[in-house]
């Protein structure tokens, strides 16, 4: 059987070693120089690929994703109609829950206001209220939203969450619906967004959720960059509603040097990091589904291509 594997961001003699210690047998191909014959790739193990690109691959079979986002597959108008997989590996797991439980406690202990502090040269005193004081919001529930869920609830602070469809979790309060999204955001101190990107969440962090958050409420979003409309953010930390952002994602990525976003002080950027994969520990999970599309049994984690994830 053989692979393509196509990825400009991610090592891909690391991948190589990985996956054909897990399967030898496994005729591994790297995009673009070590293609061969079209007819004969069977899967594709990509991130982003350019649009069109595996509309060239007549006998694809399955897609796996190299990332928990599909939105770059979805919007791919020529992508085959084969079964495509998104990653879920321990290891973005973990790395999206470290983020987030960073990127919480660096907003709780007010090291965003020592950091502006110190760049103005002025020693400020704050100390933060006890995390059982502080309700942080994670809106999407699935795998990753649980897991930096369930970490933040281990630290300490008081846990809601948000999702599609009802879901129960232990010790989370948990509301669903665009119904009950307004009840959901106006205890939130602290809100992540961890959604999938679909035609529903598209620009849902807006100028009237910022509204509906109390003032002085802290933004993370580690999702993607479309759920965010970047002025209306803007807009929001000017007028002193917000408190203060993460931002790990963009609608255009790298995020143009034009960007107000850059300089804003209450803004801290980072460059789409905040969950990654590891080839040793992903690869198992990918050769198993190697092993499901051999038997033509469905894929793990197996994308709902009507509801975009």
């Amino acid at each position: 059987m053989a692979l393509l594997f196509l990825s400009e961001a991610d090592p891909v003699e690391r991948w190589r070693k990985a996956l054909l210690t897990e399967m030898p047998s496994l005729d591994f191909r790297a995009w673009p120089d070590d293609v061969g014959d079209p007819t004969e790739i069977d899967i594709a193990l990509v991130w982003t690929p350019p649009p069109g690109e595996l509309a060239r691959y007549p006998n694809l079979k399955a897609i796996l994703s190299l990332g928990a986002g599909i939105d770059s597959f979805m919007s791919d108008s020529t992508l085959p109609d084969v079964p495509l997989a998104r990653m879920v590996d321990p290891s973005m797991t973990r790395t999206m829950a470290d983020y987030v439980l960073t990127s919480v406690l660096r907003h709780h202990r007010r090291f965003d206001l020592f950091e502006r502090e110190q760049r103005a040269g002025r020693w400020t005193f704050a100390l933060p209220e006890r995390p059982e004081d502080k309700t942080v919001g994670v809106m999407g529930l699935g795998v990753l939203g649980q897991a930096a869920a369930s970490m933040l609830k281990d630290a300490g602070f008081k846990l809601r969450g948000w999702s599609r469809s009802p879901k129960e979790l232990d010790g989370i309060e948990t509301f669903y619906g665009r119904d009950q999204l307004a009840g959901f955001l106006a205890e939130t101190d602290m809100l992540i967004c961890l959604l999938p990107l679909t035609d529903d969440t598209k620009g849902i962090l807006n100028a009237s959720l910022f509204a509906t958050l109390p003032k002085g409420a802290c933004l993370i979003n580690a999702a993607r960059g479309a759920h965010l409309m970047e002025r209306d953010l803007v807009d929001a930390l000017d007028r002193g509603h917000l408190e203060a952002v993460t931002l790990d994602v963009f609608d255009t990525e790298p995020l143009p040097a034009s960007s107000p976003l850059w300089q804003h002080e209450r803004v801290l950027i980072t460059p789409h990091v905040a969950s990654y994969c590891v080839p040793e520990t992903a690869a198992k999970g990918i050769v198993a589904n190697i092993e499901h599309v051999q038997a033509g049994r469905p894929l793990h984690h197996q994308v709902d291509r009507r509801k975009g994830y």
